[in-house]
């Protein structure tokens, strides 16, 4: 196979500018030209028309757990999730995906240690036959005491890229009530009033020594260099707590102010892409388009929705008044400083050549060409003649 490509007549999308008709010459896996002076053995690709950015780098997707378990109690084999999750991510134009996986114990369907546990070394095993670049996000419910024992284990062996830290307690994060985590768990999992009680009662109890689990679960991370998170985070105090954990992204923060704090403190902000898209947020925190109108969103994700994250991104210039290379810069540039990933997220000589191309049909764009690592990995059915 031919590993040397000219990609020509593209807008191209640069970390702090948007050339017109420009070139990029991707050779053994690396980006090694921009409007190089030849292209001698390289396959030219024609991309007259059309969009040509990084590709994008998802740090927090929880969509695999649906191809796991598609409805309650339904479950699929995990490597056959796996590639499907795969492939929808390669489709959707997205090069890095961080699988988010949470363990919370029986409390939320796949959502518990031993499946989850399993769920991840099924991503890692099925790396070897991907379309991109698939990890591991470990998503720790705070309230839970079985789960660091889990966690500890997959942070040795090398299973975890990325972890974070999420308290569902009702009251605040994302669940501002009691009321709000009843509804929540009575639709989407069908808990009765009497399981409900139950696991209220039950998470209530277990936040004792949540912090001191926090405590050991954060420096096992740093010392093995694994970057970390937090989840909702909804007011400053919040934010001093797991900046001294060692957190450097604060994932969904729930109002302006927690999102000003967090990034005082040197934490990189991730909102959901979805949340663009729809124009509001599933649980009524803060609108994703007011953190970037507001100047506090330093990256997108795809959230429950990986399909969510080009859309909302080319929709941001109109949106949010911001250029284009602003607006990829959330889903490229910005989430690879976040977790230090170095060698992506920018199209630049020396800069890993995960890249896609996108095309306009009836006014949506669309994902026509993806290449992971150099390589031609997606070409969809509306560009094989381009």
């Amino acid at each position: 196979m031919n590993k040397h490509f000219y990609l020509t007549g593209a807008q191209v999308v640069l970390e702090n500018e948007t050339l017109q008709d420009a070139a990029v010459l991707i050779a053994d896996g690396n980006i090694v030209a921009i409007n190089p002076a030849s292209s001698e053995g390289a396959q030219e690709i024609d991309l007259r028309g059309q969009t040509l950015m990084p590709g994008m780098i998802d740090l927090h997707c929880d969509a695999l757990e649906k191809e796991a378990e598609p409805r309650p109690g339904v479950h699929f084999p995990f490597d056959f999730a796996c590639a499907q999750a795969d492939k929808r991510n390669a489709a959707a134009g997205i090069t890095t995906i961080y699988h988010a996986l949470s363990f919370a114990n029986a409390e939320l369907g796949v959502r518990n240690n031993a499946t989850a546990a399993e769920l991840a070394r099924a991503v890692h095993a099925w790396q070897q036959h991907a379309l991109v670049d698939n990890r591991v996000h470990a998503r720790y419910e705070i309230t839970d005491p079985t789960a660091p024992e889990v966690l500890n284990d997959l942070l040795a062996n090398d299973e975890i890229h990325l972890m974070s830290f999420m308290d569902h307690t009702p009251g605040q994060g994302q669940f501002k009530s009691i009321d709000a985590y009843r509804s929540f768990q009575t639709r989407t999992y069908k808990k009765d009033e009497a399981e409900f009680e139950a696991l209220l009662a039950e998470k209530l109890a277990q936040g004792e020594g949540a912090v001191g689990r926090m405590e050991q679960l954060a420096q096992h991370a740093r010392e093995l260099g694994i970057p970390l998170a937090s989840h909702d985070d909804d007011r400053p105090e919040k934010v001093d707590v797991v900046k001294a954990l060692g957190v450097s992204v604060s994932e969904f923060p729930i109002n302006l102010e927690t999102a000003v704090a967090a990034r005082a403190a040197g934490l990189s902000t991730l909102f959901g892409a979805p949340n663009v898209v729809r124009g509001k947020s599933q649980s009524g925190s803060m609108r994703a388009l007011d953190a970037v109108r507001e100047g506090v969103a330093d990256c997108l994700c795809g959230d429950y929705s990986p399909a969510a994250l080009l859309p909302a991104v080319l929709q941001l210039p109109e949106l949010a008044g911001i250029k284009l290379h602003e607006a990829v810069a959330l889903v490229t540039s910005n989430p690879a400083r976040a977790v230090s990933l170095n060698d992506r997220g920018a199209i630049a000589v020396g800069k890993r050549a995960d890249l896609l191309a996108v095309r306009y049909l009836g006014g949506l764009p669309q994902v026509s060409r993806v290449w992971s690592q150099g390589l031609p990995v997606m070409t969809l059915a509306f560009d094989h003649g381009a």
